[in-house]
């Protein structure tokens, strides 16, 4: 079981919480703003396109569905990051390991963005590993 910590030890990971949530929103944005914005032949037709009902969308270039497949992806890892830092915020736990590895999967995470974007081959998936090792180093903080 987790050591119980002082109260002004224990919100060490609640910092990166709330970054990564950032980072949610911003690559929320980060795929309709591709889509819509590097789309069409002039700007007054992309903003008629992003400002309109969005009944008929523009095709995604391949850089947009990147950015679409990235933003996929953070879904997919945010329910397990969010799950493991809940619980060191629950248990009160004041790892040192638990802070770092949420900063590590912010890091990679952030950096995962223009990795995948920019379509180096083997960058994507490196990052994405180290995202994980930041999880595992997180759940392992939580046997300390």
């Amino acid at each position: 079981m987790a050591r119980a910590a002082a109260p002004s030890d224990a919100p060490r990971v609640t910092p990166w919480i709330l970054a990564v949530l950032a980072l949610l929103v911003a690559q929320t944005l980060l795929a309709p703003t591709i889509r819509y914005l590097l789309a069409g032949p002039g700007l007054g037709e992309r903003l008629r396109l992003a400002l309109g009902p969005r009944d008929v969308q523009p095709s995604l270039s391949p850089v947009g569905a990147r950015a679409e497949r990235a933003l996929a992806n953070l879904h997919e890892a945010l329910p397990v990051f969010l799950t493991v830092a809940l619980l060191h915020v629950a248990l009160r736990t004041a790892s040192p390991s638990a802070s770092h590895g949420a900063v590590g999967f912010l890091v990679a995470r952030v950096l995962y963005v223009p990795a995948y974007l920019s379509g180096v081959p083997g960058l994507r998936s490196a990052l994405w590993f180290a995202s994980w090792i930041g999880l595992a180093t997180m759940l392992l903080a939580l046997r300390a």
